[in-house]
């Protein structure tokens, strides 16, 4: 398996879902990871597009979840493979298309799983 350098955040059901689901991004930054916002949303607050590398709302790249190619273009915007990301996202579908494009796919079910495995997964910090 790569190193995985990058993590791929979804925005409503994920980064909504609680004071440390948002602070995520904080985190991962802090672990020196890339990061990319992926959301099917209109738009996000600001202050949460100032703590990602790229924003992809939509279908700015020319794809939306749950096509692996929007995965695979996210990750080209990091500067990354699909492979050396992990996305996180709270719909089955959408981590099956990460999952093809060849990321390490979460399913975002409750803030206390999907931490736990992003700690194993990219050894985040501490909250």
């Amino acid at each position: 398996m790569a190193d995985l350098r990058g993590l791929i955040l979804d925005y409503g059901g994920v980064l909504t879902d609680g004071e440390d689901m948002a602070d995520v991004p904080r985190r991962a930054r802090a672990a020196g990871l890339r990061l990319a916002l992926v959301s099917d949303a209109h738009a996000v607050p600001d202050e949460l597009r100032e703590a990602f590398d790229v924003v992809v709302l939509g279908a700015v790249v020319g794809a939306r979840k749950p096509d692996p190619e929007v995965f695979r273009r996210t990750a080209e915007l990091l500067g990354l493979e699909p492979g050396e990301c992990v996305v996180v996202d709270d719909v089955p579908v959408n981590v099956r298309g990460a999952a093809a494009a060849g990321a390490v796919g979460v399913l975002h079910s409750a803030p206390d799983a999907t931490l736990g495995e992003l700690g194993i997964l990219l050894d985040l910090p501490p909250a």
